[in-house]
Order: structure tokens, then C-alpha cells, then sequence
């Protein structure tokens, strides 16, 4: 007689999700503030490098700054508060 055995799913459920809203697009990104989130992915910092050595060379009147969560994979309030009130816009580099 063959042995029953059971089988569990490790994936569970996955959530609902729920689509939200884009972000209206600039008209123009001349005199802006564009911040670019180094997400602490592998590599990410030498393309946030690189995106500002283009956006140097490119458009010069695009002011770009660099800035990076406190930790990866954790929502970072304060950095989030620092683009909200200094930018206009937001880049995330997830690395290559």
C-alpha cells in the first residue's frame, strides 16, 4: 500500500494588489531639482555616478543630487520627506 503524504505551497498567498496613480510628468526638466536614489543595489552607485556625469554633460541645467536610503529593502521616511520638500523629481538606480 503506497504512503500518503502531504504537500505545502511555501509561496502562500500573494497579495491584492491595487494599481496606483503615476505621477504627473514634468514639462521640462530645465531649473529642476532631479534627485537620483542610490538604492544600494549592486553597482547601483557607479550608475547614480554615471546618470550625473550625463545629466553634467547633457543638461547643465538640471541639478541632480545623490542620495541613498539609511538600509536596502527598508522604506526610508526621511529620505523619502528630503525629496518631497527639495525635489522635483526622482530617479531610483537599481543597480546592473
Amino acid at each position: 500500500m503506497a504512503q500518503q503524504i502531504s504537500i505545502l505551497d511555501p509561496r502562500g498567498y500573494p497579495p491584492k494588489v491595487v494599481g496606483k496613480q503615476l505621477a504627473p510628468r514634468l514639462d521640462s526638466l530645465d531649473g529642476k531639482s532631479v534627485y537620483l536614489v542610490d538604492c544600494l543595489f549592486d553597482n547601483s552607485e557607479i550608475f547614480m555616478d554615471e546618470m550625473r556625469d550625463w545629466f553634467a554633460a547633457n543638461m547643465p541645467q538640471v541639478n541632480t543630487k545623490i542620495i541613498k536610503p539609511r538600509e536596502s529593502w527598508v522604506d526610508d521616511p526621511d529620505m523619502r520627506a528630503s525629496i518631497e520638500a527639495d525635489g522635483d523629481a526622482a530617479i531610483l538606480g537599481v543597480g546592473l
